[in-house]
């Protein structure tokens, strides 16, 4: 887990453009020596430097090289973000969002969040797009949630796209379009995502939008019920793989088992 986010904190590092000036803080953090990186930007941050805002605020957030202090994090990505910087806005969002460092609120969420999704942060725009769907902090919008959602998921955020696969599905927001739910469905659940799968599962079982086919709905649900933790909702899966199971040919069975065992998940 701290390998991931080490990970993921380095590519939010790496976007910036301002590394000339900061060799030594950058030098420092990839090698783990948050201190010396806590230093180094605070330095450029209290210069001005709205990248060095931003990944100090980063370095608050998440308790790197300092101890985790969620109110310290908002206060330099305000700096940040009232510069421009996009990860400094969506930051704003999530936090805002969450009530970390600051009152939960999320019509100041909304506004953070879009800030950040118009300079191109799919994060944003499928948060953006969740908050819509829902009606916090604005009011419910299914035509916007499938605007933001699809800028999200024309970017590969796999969530955006199982999302978007609902509203088609349901014609909330959009007109209802099976086939094309299918098509968002698919391309989240080829990354992985469990809940793409569970529904690409079910319209290949009902033949919704595509051309009936069982195998591929019960290699979907083995594939999700596989990564599902034990309980109700595994069980629900488990069992409507079983029906499908019930309607299939011997040969159509082994084929089924055979994709799931063979299937990789593809990377953007």
């Amino acid at each position: 887990m701290k390998r991931a986010l080490f990970i993921g904190m380095m590519f939010l590092f790496v976007s910036s453009p301002v590394w000339a000036e900061s060799d030594e803080a950058v030098r420092a953090y990839y090698s783990g020596d948050f201190a010396t990186a806590l230093h180094e930007f605070r330095i450029l941050a209290e210069q001005g430097d709205a990248e060095a805002q931003s990944n100090l605020g980063l370095m608050y957030e998440y308790g790197q090289g300092v101890a985790q202090d969620y109110a310290e994090a908002v206060k330099w990505y305000r700096l940040a973000a009232a510069q421009g910087r996009s990860v400094a806005q969506e930051r704003l969002g999530n936090l805002h969002s969450q009530g970390l460092g600051v009152a939960q609120h999320y019509a100041e969420a909304v506004q953070w969040y879009k800030l950040a999704a118009l300079q191109g942060r799919s994060v944003a725009q499928e948060r953006l797009g969740n908050l819509y769907s829902q009606g916090q902090g604005v009011a419910q919008d299914f035509a916007e949630a499938v605007k933001w959602y699809k800028l999200a998921a024309l970017q590969g955020r796999s969530v955006a796209q199982e999302r978007l696969g609902n509203l088609h599905s349901q014609g909330q927001g959009v007109a209802q379009d099976f086939a094309e739910a299918v098509k968002w469905y698919t391309l989240a659940a080829e990354q992985g995502d469990t809940e793409a799968q569970i529904n690409l599962a079910f319209m290949h079982g009902n033949g919704r939008g595509v051309t009936q086919n069982y195998v591929l709905a019960h290699m979907w649900y083995s594939l999700a019920a596989a990564k599902l933790p034990p309980g109700e909702h595994k069980n629900k899966v488990v069992n409507k793989r079983d029906v499908v199971e019930s309607r299939m040919t011997l040969d159509q069975l082994v084929e089924a088992h055979r994709l799931a065992r063979e299937w990789k998940p593809k990377t953007e």
